[in-house]
């Protein structure tokens, strides 16, 4: 399977911008989770903006907001 980078792009809600994984979801995720880390596309804007990954704040997030994405 070719990986959709461009249309992955498009709707990728990560705020860093010289990011070059940016698209290129298995490397984001693998990147992310060596680090302990989620991606920006499991936080609410609000936390994304933050730059905090790490599990913490994800758990913070659902405590806050609850799962809701918009």
């Amino acid at each position: 399977m070719e990986c959709a980078q461009e249309n992955n792009r498009k709707n990728c809600p990560c705020t860093y911008e010289p990011c070059e994984r940016k698209g290129n979801c298995c490397k984001c995720l693998r990147y992310h989770r060596r680090s302990g880390e989620l991606p920006a596309c499991f936080f609410h804007a609000a936390f994304e903006k933050s730059y905090d990954r790490s599990v913490e704040n994800f758990i913070e997030m659902v405590r806050t907001v609850g799962m809701r994405m918009d």
